[in-house]
């Protein structure tokens, strides 16, 4: 069939359901919902089939979906309505949620329902519930209505708040007297409850220092304890709060401001200058952590959404280089749960007040830890995509001598939609090494994502496999420990480090850096502004006026 997936932005969960769409065999086009007029204009050339809304922020206008089948997902579960499912789900405490698959009607949340699934909740932020479990119950609902339409027998059930099993209902909007903590009355958990409800957008209201900020990125603060609402240690780029019975971690803050543009930043980053005198948390700093057992040293590195800042970059390299002198066989490099990495720290290169040298500082500390990883002469190493990897967070996961990633993994392999951007981290070396120099052009120039069957196929990831992180971890260890036991092992390392050698010969990793950094000179610090207005609108979340023309391939087709 010929789907038109429509839109507010093509996020982690539209790209996941391009890519199962596309796998299925369907023909998908991508329109972003940016105005009524827009919107019937895309329907008229693309003729879709079936139009799927698996990501918006306003109704899709009657003159679509009257003549046309409209499938929506709503984030909640059958009968729930409203634009805050998922932040109420969790400010109850709900023990289950789920995702439905609607037909758009003249009321929002209201329409016959084609499908739903269910899934467990956890303590979690409402960013990491969407990014896995409504990701994947979300692609199951969706799936299972697309088949259904296919067949043309099937017909969807109204609403009917009368059944006993319909337990959803109609909820506002989540506003910031919800959301507002009482540091004096809250727990912790009521506390990272609040927050983790707001974690993504848009963040918890209050005060610090007199300035009205929005908090992000909550976690719990370990025998740390003061005066509720007190900021009481620092660690990183972390402040920690104190609560009714604990103290709680706070990772990002946004200003709020009506005067100009603001954006997250690291809290340490956004309340400099006044955090002197404040204790520094040394085994706070969580987001890299090291084990080891059976041979095999796990190194993961949890950076919020998978952003890898200057200093980020050279702590984890300090890090790598220290796993690389213990007395091990393998390395797994395990990233984030939600991403693997994403490159460099956009965000903390918009606030810099050299854009351009913040930028050129951080992909060369994205550089050095690439080439850290590749001259590993003691081990092998593993890069275990738990979660989605994009731009040169993908390529630097090529860096590893095998890239497993977890199934349903969101690779984008590209960096030419951030403004042209040319990219670095040994690119133009690790892609065409895997995958050739025609698909290597290819994969870059289509700026489209891929899954990991995709990737497997063709040879840019090595396997893929894991119905949940869980599962794929554990298998992860299973294959990282039998390296590490098999008796052919000194043979395997001895082949990496010669055919390393010989590629050497042929062009020094030197050479390749020297040539991709030429080019990104030009990014930073020429004429041609692109990457710098494109980055700030990314990192301002400001609206597309256009649907890019390498996702609306109806527009491609017809030249509009």
């Amino acid at each position: 069939m010929r789907i038109l997936l429509l839109c507010h932005s093509f996020n982690s969960l539209s790209q996941r359901l391009f890519i199962e769409l596309t796998q299925t065999g369907h023909e998908i086009s991508v329109e972003f919902d940016i105005h009524d007029a827009i919107t019937e204009e895309a329907v008229a050339l693309y003729r879709p089939d079936l139009i799927v809304a698996p990501f918006l922020k306003r109704a899709i206008p009657a003159t679509v979906w009257r003549k046309q089948v409209c499938l929506v997902l709503h984030p909640g579960i059958i009968g729930d309505r409203g634009p805050s499912a998922l932040d109420w789900a969790i400010l109850d405490k709900q023990p289950e949620w789920g995702v439905t698959v609607l037909q758009a009607g003249a009321e929002m949340d209201c329409g016959d329902i084609w499908s739903a699934t269910s899934f467990p909740m956890r303590l979690a932020k409402k960013s990491t519930l969407y990014r896995n479990e409504v990701t994947e119950a979300a692609i199951t609902a969706i799936l299972d209505a697309v088949a259904k339409f296919a067949t043309s027998r099937f017909t969807p059930e109204p609403l009917d708040y009368s059944r006993p099993e319909v337990h959803g209902r109609q909820r506002p909007l989540v506003r910031q007297h919800d959301r507002s903590i009482q540091w004096d009355k809250d727990d912790t958990h009521t506390v990272l409850r609040k927050i983790h409800a707001a974690d993504g957008f848009p963040g918890v209201l209050d005060s610090m220092f007199g300035e009205p900020l929005h908090m992000f990125d909550a976690s719990t603060g370990e025998n740390l304890y003061g005066s509720p609402g007190e900021i009481i240690a620092r660690s990183d780029t972390a402040i920690c709060r104190a609560t009714l019975d604990g103290a709680v971690w706070i990772g990002h803050l946004q200003r709020k401001t009506a005067q100009e543009p603001s954006f997250k930043l690291p809290a340490t980053h956004v309340l400099d200058g006044k955090l002197n005198g404040l204790a520094e948390v040394a085994e706070a700093q969580t987001d890299i952590r090291y084990t080891e057992r059976n041979m095999v040293g796990y190194l993961s590195f949890d950076f919020y959404n998978g952003a890898m800042a200057s200093e980020q970059c050279e702590r984890l390299r300090a890090a790598y280089q220290q796993a690389t002198r213990r007395d091990t066989r393998v390395i797994v490099l395990l990233g984030g749960e939600d991403f693997w990495s994403n490159g460099i720290h956009l965000n903390l290169i918009e606030a810099a007040d050299s854009p351009a040298d913040e930028s050129w500082r951080n992909i060369n500390a994205m550089n050095d830890l690439a080439l850290a990883i590749l001259n590993t002469d003691r081990q092998l190493t593993i890069a275990a995509l738990r979660g989605n990897a994009g731009a040169g967070g993908v390529f630097l996961a090529l860096a590893a001598d095998q890239v497993l990633a977890r199934t349903g993994v969101v690779l984008n392999p590209h960096y030419k939609a951030m403004g042209n951007l040319y990219g670095s981290e040994y690119w133009t070396y690790l892609l065409p090494r895997r995958v050739g120099d025609d698909l290597a052009r290819q994969v870059t120039d289509n700026r489209l994502p891929l899954g990991t069957a995709q990737a497997c196929k063709i040879g840019l990831i090595d396997a893929s496999f894991g119905s949940s992180p869980a599962n794929f971890l554990k298998e992860v260890e299973t294959r990282a420990e039998t390296i590490a036991a098999a008796i052919d092992f000194p043979t395997k390392l001895a082949d990496k480090l010669a055919r390393r050698t010989r590629e050497e010969a042929l062009k020094p990793l030197a050479v390749y850096r020297a040539e991709e950094l030429e080019r990104m000179t030009l990014n930073f610090y020429g004429f041609d502004p692109s990457y710098h207005v494109a980055r700030h609108h990314f990192v301002n979340k400001l609206p597309l006026s256009r649907t890019p023309r390498h996702l609306a391939q109806h527009r491609r087709i017809r030249g509009i």
